[in-house]
Order: C-alpha cells, then sequence, then structure tokens
C-alpha cells in the first residue's frame, strides 16, 4: 500500500512540475484598462487541429465530435472583474467622438445584481447579458484601438482543453475537480475571486466552474452537425437574442456540466424577475452565474471589419 501511495504522489508531483514549467513558457501580455491601474492578463494560444465535442456525451447538442482547425488567438488568463468591468461602466468621457451613455455601456443596475457575493478585490463580473459583455469589449476596442471580442464555442473549448482530451482539462475524475474549480460541490453557492483554483496547461484560470462564460455565438443545438472535420474557426452569428452560448459551468453546477465539452444555453427566464419595461437589454435578474472573458485575435481585423463586426453583434 505504501508503495502505491507514494507512487500516486510522485506522479503528482511530476505533473505539477511539468505544468509549472509548461506555463512559465507560455507568451502572455499585461493590457492596461485605460483610465485605470487594472491590467487584463491575456495569453498567446497558439492555433491548432483539436476534437470539438463528444461522441460519448448523452447530450444529442455536444455531438457528432469534429475535427477543428483554430487560428492564433490571444484568450484572458481570467475572468473579468468587478473591478476591471466598472472602469468602463463608469466612464463618462468621450471615445472617437460618441458619448458613452446609456447607448453605448450598460443601465445602472436597479439593485446589486452581485447578491452580496463580492465585488471589489478581484471577484468576477457577473449578472450580465451577452450584450453587456460584448459592449465591454467593443470599448475597449474605441480606447485601445486594439480589437477584442469574445470567444467562439470553438476557440473556448480549444483554449480549456489545453490538449487533453479528457472530461477535464486534467483528467477524468470528477473527485479532483475542487481542486481547478468553484461548482456545486465546493462553492457554497457563491462565486469567489477569480485565480485561486490551479490552471490548466495553459495557464488559464477557472475555465470551468466559478461563472459561466459568453461566448459569441448562437447557440444552436444541431450546430455541430452542420460543421464539416477541418472546418477552420467555425463560428454561429447571433439571428435572435436567445438562446445564446456559454461554457465552462458555473459555481452552481454539477461536476457533469462541467466538463470541457458540456454546451449551455441562455433562456428569457434569466430575466424573469426584472421589473423594468422593457426588461433591461444588460442586466439579468436571474443569471447570476453569468460571467466571461474576452479574446483578441492574432491577426486584427480593420477598422472597417471591427465596426461591422459590433453592428453585427450589438445592432448599434
Amino acid at each position: 500500500m505504501k508503495k502505491i501511495v507514494i507512487s500516486t504522489l510522485s506522479a503528482i508531483l511530476v505533473f505539477t512540475l511539468e505544468l509549472s514549467a509548461q506555463i512559465a513558457k507560455l507568451q502572455t501580455e499585461d493590457i492596461l484598462i485605460p483610465g485605470s491601474i487594472h491590467k487584463i492578463k491575456m495569453v498567446s494560444i497558439k492555433g491548432g487541429t483539436f476534437t470539438l465535442g463528444n461522441n460519448n456525451s448523452t447530450d444529442a447538442a455536444e455531438k457528432p465530435a469534429r475535427l477543428i482547425n483554430i487560428s492564433d488567438f490571444w484568450i484572458g488568463a481570467f475572468e473579468i472583474t468587478h473591478d476591471q468591468f466598472d472602469i468602463f461602466f463608469k466612464d463618462d468621457s468621450t471615445s472617437q467622438g460618441s458619448k458613452v451613455d446609456a447607448v453605448t455601456r450598460p443601465t445602472p443596475q436597479y439593485i446589486d445584481l452581485s447578491w452580496n457575493m463580492g465585488k471589489d478585490g478581484g471577484f468576477p463580473a457577473n449578472s450580465m447579458s451577452v450584450d453587456a459583455a460584448m459592449m465591454f469589449c467593443r470599448w475597449m476596442y474605441q480606447k485601445t484601438g486594439i480589437f477584442f471580442r469574445l470567444p467562439t464555442e470553438a476557440e473556448w473549448e480549444y483554449a480549456c482543453r489545453a490538449g487533453s482530451k479528457t472530461n477535464y482539462y486534467y483528467g477524468n475524475d470528477p473527485a479532483l475537480l475542487a481542486q481547478y474549480a468553484w461548482f456545486k460541490g465546493n462553492s457554497g453557492e457563491k462565486y469567489h475571486k477569480v485565480g485561486q483554483k490551479k490552471p490548466n496547461a495553459w495557464g488559464l484560470y477557472d475555465m470551468l466552474g466559478n461563472v459561466v462564460e459568453w461566448t459569441m455565438d448562437q447557440y444552436d443545438p444541431a450546430y455541430y452537425q452542420k460543421l464539416n472535420d477541418g472546418q477552420k474557426d467555425p463560428t454561429n452569428p447571433p439571428a435572435s437574442r436567445y438562446p445564446r452560448s456559454l461554457r465552462g459551468g458555473s459555481y452552481l453546477d454539477a461536476p457533469a456540466a462541467l466538463k470541457v465539452f458540456s454546451r449551455e444555453h441562455s433562456v428569457a427566464q434569466w430575466n424573469q424577475r426584472d421589473p423594468q419595461i422593457p426588461k433591461s437589454r444588460w442586466w439579468l435578474t436571474d443569471g447570476m452565474m453569468a460571467g466571461f472573458r474576452i479574446v483578441k485575435p492574432q491577426t486584427q481585423p480593420s477598422a472597417e471589419d471591427a465596426e461591422k463586426f459590433y453592428k453585427l453583434y450589438l445592432g448599434n
């Protein structure tokens, strides 16, 4: 028995050392949020081919698995925090000659939609619609000249897997999940400060659990059926407000929802208790688990293409 325990501990130690060495070699950059001292740490993701989905899944929306080619991109090492999002939310300056107001940023929250789970000091931004998340990306572009957006489903899964082929990016054992994620079994039904759990092999934290993360794609349960093996950088542009795709599971979810290939989608009921007429485009009264991280494509679009993109996804 002692030999087995020692062998297991040795294997864990070797894996930990190898992971630390791999993360140390990653290319990163810190993007300063204009008008603040806050920075967004971005990790360079080298493109490649991977298997999107899982043919063994019990959810038909997660199959058939497809071989997908992904281009190089940068992605946030952490989920966007309240501290970071509030710089945009409270900005009263002008940007490219256009007043940053209720049209170009979220309207004030009518109640505290963090639900007393925490704001200052590194807690993930939450309770927001995909529009609010994408508007933050557009604001960053207007302020910095660097094009940001949300990840596609394919990019998100590629980054989350970090080269793995298992149910979770560390392996298949859900008993180890607490080392890597905040979920129903250890969260106390609240989100936690970002970066407290172990990262994946590419230095990305909280890809599983904490807050579930918006992607830029419309959710389609038959999406994978419409893809082809070898397809490059697939995306499913929005056709309606609901449903939209989210990934990673949250602090309220059981381990099964945190598998790297698990898909989730938004529903109108996430805003059912909003007393405003019309209901907020920005905030989700019952979507307190929804947050996001951002992507910077390696190949930046032209200014014209960037504006076309934001117009398509935001409608203004």
